[in-house]
């Protein structure tokens, strides 16, 4: 089994078409169907996995979707680049038991992880709904992944 898609719950979707096409998303569709279903699909830049959001798709509150993680390999230039993008992405962070990070700010140090340990230095940030993504940093995966 593959992760195929996952459904972000937005409150106007043009504004996240605006908003993923400008992060260099990959636009796959844009449709409407007849009973006014709207389906607009987007894949990260290296992703097999895509998001879709639109209209009627899903009941949940736009917004609630939190943790959607984004693999990088540099993630100082990872975010530089989302910067550039006008997104407000947070400084780099390490959680403080060394593990994976908290939900929200908990537990939440200053920079990369010490060691810059893959899988353990992460940035974050939120769509114009308040979906929240995370950068992870991962130079070199662990076996089998």
């Amino acid at each position: 089994m593959k992760l195929e898609v996952i459904v972000l719950p937005v409150a106007d979707a043009e504004r996240a078409k605006d908003f993923y096409g400008g992060l260099g998303f990959r636009l796959d569709a844009d449709f409407v169907a007849p009973d006014g279903l709207r389906v607009i699909q987007y894949t990260p830049p290296g992703s097999e996995c895509s998001i879709i959001f639109g209209e009627r798709l899903t009941t949940a509150a736009p917004g609630s979707m939190q943790g959607l993680h984004l693999t990088v390999y540099d993630i100082e230039k990872a975010r530089a680049d989302l910067l550039s993008r006008g997104v407000d992405v947070s400084e780099p962070f390490h959680d403080a038991g060394g593990i994976f990070h908290h939900a929200g700010t908990e537990a939440r140090v200053a920079g990369p992880h010490p060691d810059r340990l893959d899988y353990g230095s992460f940035a974050s940030f939120t769509d114009p709904d308040g979906n929240g993504w995370v950068l992870q940093e991962i130079r070199v995966r662990a076996p089998g992944r």
